[in-house]
């Protein structure tokens, strides 16, 4: 054998052996002589990497019938994907170290009927029934053909510009359960965004989100707590009516003048109600807040807070109480109200004022039935005196020359006024700022009538803290002097 052919043979021994070792051992390494015992392929380096198929989404979504655990990286989403043949779609490989389990993303071109065939199923053909604590990513521009049961889940955009949810026909949710709604644009072209009606056990989150172009953005009824934060309206019919709901926070609203109809309505029954940050720009005929409908009731606090309201239809920023308002504001007595363009309301702002007054040479009698001295005290105009009341707001006046404080909250109040009186026969007299039918002793004042028919002219003033439905009087007592009645012709009263 010469020198050539015995090369030659020894080369295809080695390639022989190489090829029978490979094969024994089903390994294969690469930068490495020693593969990892546990692998198939093991690739060794310390300056370069592996490199897997690049390509687009489009590209990706292309391959026929992929097999399942087929990754490739995806170039127009950035992240590596692989493909289930459980779920039939591609799924992204989560950096996280405990990737979320309960999770479905739908693209804009996804096929719902495959995507959410078991929704479908459970919802009974008819709307899609979410899986409860599952989130569900909206991707693009996705139709739907059926209402969305919410049911608990997470239903999440990444932009609310581009993630939208889409009915052309219907309404987008409907149900009788609660969730969470973030980051995503609702459009119900012909239907309402919400029909929502469910019980104090249910909670709704809204947050982030843009409501546009809808006929109605709807009802929301019967829930235990309704959250909605930094919501933009745009381009909507008509706007939502909250219902029955034990507490209801509304936080940094944006209604803008495309929007018609009535914004936000009230009613039924609530525990609490805020409403603060953000605005409504009222133009038209439209009504930016409601708050008119018979049998509103609040048994907590309800706040309209640093809102602002714009718009040339003044007379629509609010549609106010039909009763237990006051002249020339909107809200009853649970409110307190702090926004632009509308008047103040709050118990800090409570003030009222009444005026008895009669011609010279006649007036009220005022009696004191013992003839000792000092005598009793006793109310002025206890009778039905000439008494005219101005600015009442929270409070009332429900007998003669009486204030009724109908507040909620405790507070101090000025009283200041002042009375004149005519006198029987040469006396002194005390004149009394009363609270709750009780004489205020610190603040009694004394004038004396030097004559028969003297008139004598007092100052009122007083200090007094006053919680709901405590009233304030004025009491007068003889301490010297004959017996015979005062005559008052005239007494004014202002507390704020």
């Amino acid at each position: 054998m010469n020198n050539t052919a015995s090369k030659n043979y020894r080369t295809l021994l080695l390639l022989v052996s190489i090829f029978l070792s490979l094969i024994a051992n089903a390994q294969v390494g690469i930068g490495t002589v020693t593969p990892n015992a546990s692998s198939v392929l093991d690739i060794t380096s310390t300056t370069q990497g592996l490199l897997a198929p690049r390509m687009t989404t489009v590209q990706r979504n292309a391959i026929t019938t992929p097999a399942d655990g087929l990754i490739v990286y995806d170039t127009d989403l950035k992240a590596f994907y692989y493909y289930s043949s459980g779920s039939t779609s591609w799924l992204v490989v989560s950096s996280g170290i405990n990737p979320r389990l309960n999770f479905k993303r739908i693209r804009s071109t996804d096929n719902l009927a495959t995507v959410l065939a078991t929704e479908l199923t459970n919802g009974g053909g008819t709307k899609y029934l979410l899986n409860s604590n599952t989130l569900y990513e909206i991707n693009g521009l996705v139709t739907f053909n059926f209402p969305i049961d919410i049911n608990n889940a997470y239903v999440q955009g990444l932009d609310s510009n581009e993630d939208i949810i889409l009915r052309t026909t219907g309404n987008i949710f409907e149900g009788a359960t609660g969730g969470n709604i973030k980051n995503v644009t609702l459009r119900a072209a012909t239907g309402s965004v919400f029909n929502l009606s469910g019980t104090a056990a249910q909670n709704l989150v809204f947050r982030d989100c843009v409501v546009a172009n809808s006929a109605s953005v709807g009802t929301i009824s019967g829930f235990g707590l309704v959250f909605l934060s930094i919501i933009q309206f745009a381009g909507n019919t008509t706007g939502i009516t909250y219902n029955n709901i034990t507490q209801l926070l509304l936080s940094n609203m944006g209604w803008f003048s495309t929007n018609t109809g009535t914004y936000e309505k009230l009613t039924g029954t609530f525990t609490l109600v805020e409403k603060q940050g953000g605005f409504s720009q009222v133009e038209g005929t439209a009504i930016g807040f409601d708050v008119s409908t018979a049998g509103l009731a609040i048994s907590g606090d309800a706040v309209l807070e640093s809102v602002v309201f714009t718009g040339s239809n003044t007379a629509g920023y609010v549609k106010g109480y039909t009763t237990g308002s006051y002249t020339g504001f909107n809200f009853n007595n649970s409110w307190s109200v702090r926004a632009a363009g509308i008047p103040t309301e709050t118990d800090a702002s409570a003030t009222a004022d009444f005026s008895m007054d009669y011609a010279v040479g006649s007036g009220i009698g005022v009696s004191f039935t013992n003839g000792a001295n000092p005598s009793n005290i006793v109310k002025v105009g206890s009778g039905t005196p000439s008494t005219t009341y101005s600015n009442l707001f929270r409070f009332s006046t429900d007998a003669a020359n009486r204030l009724r404080y109908q507040g909620k909250k405790k507070r101090i109040f000025q009283i200041g006024g002042s009375i004149s009186f005519q006198v029987p026969a040469a006396g002194t007299y005390i004149i009394y700022i009363a609270k709750n039918g009780t004489a205020i002793s610190q603040y009694k004042i004394y004038g004396r009538g030097q004559v028969t028919n003297d008139i004598v002219v007092l100052p009122l003033n007083a200090t007094t803290e006053l919680v709901n439905n405590d009233y304030i009087e004025v009491f007068a007592q003889r301490y010297t002097g004959s017996n015979g009645d005062i005559i008052v012709p005239n007494m004014t009263i202002t507390i704020e």
